[in-house]
């Protein structure tokens, strides 16, 4: 009998090529998530957005995922497979960039409200587009790098993300040159080439998919997703555990992000534009670096894309991926309480080091360990249930956070806006420190349960529990 004893996810150079493939969506989604965050000063000036309506427009793109978007991807993602979830959200988020740009660029209405709502409606239909594309790819590395590198690959495509997010809170404003619609025109061309990338990448997709159609002819089928699988995700306990922590921990450093370059502004004085620097000494420029509120905020996402595969490394060859989840949840704590209490710009600059490698190290742990716990068939739908109740976390406080800032600074506001005076950014910061000891929590009780379970999330990648 003709036996296919290897297939193709068993050739490095094909594994790392849809790698780079499928990472090239996840820097451009990760780009339009993120990139309104160095923009929020401009929006208040051209669009005249409050930060109640900045904080609205955020939170609008978790609203769909919040009534089962993400958990409707991933059944398609589970029944109908990788190549029509990844297409068909990855348009999504496509359709939801072009309709951000048509509100910004005043061609259907020049009414703030008006070109919120539109504006808003693109982020809704992006929120899916997003998450689903997020729970495509994150399915994708286990398809090709489960029983290899899978930590590793995780962490180099959480890189590219947080790459796409640091260049574009670094860069938007410079790019948006004054108006808000040349900077989101310039997002959505991203995921336009991201969407291109993914397309290319299923060259090697149907490839792989037939050769484990012909081992599966001889070995037996595979197990396929049904809908009470539903059920047995709801009573796994450890999954539970770690799509709490997921939702605690993100919930405290993504909607930040949303309001870091704000923050750095109002808080510590640091410039909102980068001053022209031609000619200038390499010195002089740093100085003017480190003096710039967006650049500033930029380098939490962009120390990630070194951290994360370090990280990943760690727990592929030494394991201890639930006690990184606790240790990471111990940094979030320290940089919140460093950003918000203290008044000290040293301390902050050491909070916001500490902000990004929690934001390392508690992925880099977090997302393998959901393939030790769930099985690859029904790792859509779970990837895309934690997606889910992350959203809850993300919609609350990325809009939160702008209200209670307005509440915060209620007395202020009008003197904020002619630019006399500065947001107080205290209590609405302090708040994420009691995620901080939240997520803590939750990652203690998973390396607990882990212990009954014996899901192995403190061993190596590929060493299996007695």
């Amino acid at each position: 009998m003709n036996e296919i004893k290897k297939t193709l996810r068993d050739s490095a150079a094909a594994r790392w090529t849809v790698l780079v493939l499928i990472s090239l969506l996840m820097f451009a989604t990760y780009w339009f998530q993120d990139f309104y965050s160095g923009l929020k000063g401009l929006m208040e000036s051209q669009l005249h957005f409050s930060s109640s309506d900045f904080g609205l427009l955020i939170s609008s793109t978790t609203w769909l995922n919040l009534v089962g978007g993400i958990v409707i991807g991933g059944i398609i993602l589970d029944k109908w497979g990788i190549r029509l979830a990844g297409t068909l959200f990855g348009s999504l988020a496509l359709l939801g960039a072009f309709l951000s740009w048509l509100g910004a660029s005043g061609l259907v209405s020049d009414n703030p409200k008006t070109q919120l709502i539109i504006m808003m409606t693109g982020r809704l239909l992006f929120g899916p587009g997003l998450e689903v594309t997020c729970v495509t790819i994150s399915k994708t590395i286990v398809k090709w790098f489960k029983g290899h590198e899978l930590a590793l690959a995780f962490g180099i495509n959480m890189g590219f993300g947080r790459f796409g997010s640091a260049l574009a809170m670094a860069l938007s404003i410079d790019i948006a040159g004054g108006t808000v619609a040349p900077a989101i025109a310039f997002a959505g061309t991203l995921i336009a080439l991201g969407l291109l990338a993914f397309l290319i990448h299923l060259i090697f997709d149907v490839r792989l998919d037939k050769q484990k159609v012909a081992l599966a002819s001889e070995q037996g089928d595979e197990e396929k997703f049904r809908l009470e699988d539903l059920v047995k995700l709801v009573k796994n306990r450890s999954f539970i555990l770690i799509a709490l922590l997921c939702v605690s921990f993100y919930a405290a450093v993504f909607p930040f992000i949303q309001y870091a370059p704000d923050l750095l502004v109002n808080k510590f004085g640091l410039t909102s534009e980068f001053p022209d620097m031609s000619g200038e000494s390499f010195l002089k420029w740093l100085g003017a670096f480190f003096s710039n509120g967006p650049k500033v905020a930029s380098l939490i996402p962009l120390g990630t894309i070194l951290f994360t595969p370090i990280f990943g490394r760690i727990v592929d060859k030494k394991g201890k991926a639930a006690s990184l989840m606790i240790l990471g949840s111990l940094l979030l704590i320290f940089a919140h309480l460093s950003l918000s209490v203290f008044q000290s710009l040293t301390l902050g600059y050491i909070g916001l080091l500490s902000l990004g490698i929690a934001f390392s190290l508690v992925p880099a742990a977090m997302w393998p360990s959901v393939a030790k716990i769930v099985v690859e068939s029904r790792l859509g739908t779970a990837y895309a249930m934690m997606f889910t109740i992350q959203n809850v976390g993300l919609a609350l406080f990325f809009w939160g956070i702008g209200k209670v800032l307005d509440l915060a600074n209620r007395g202020n506001l009008d003197a904020i806006r002619a630019g006399e005076m500065n947001y107080n950014y205290t209590i609405p910061i302090f708040m994420l420190v009691i995620l901080g000891v939240i997520a803590i929590f939750f990652a203690n009780q998973l390396r607990k349960r882990d212990k009954i379970d014996k899901y192995g999330l403190e061993l190596p990648s590929g060493v299996k529990p007695e």
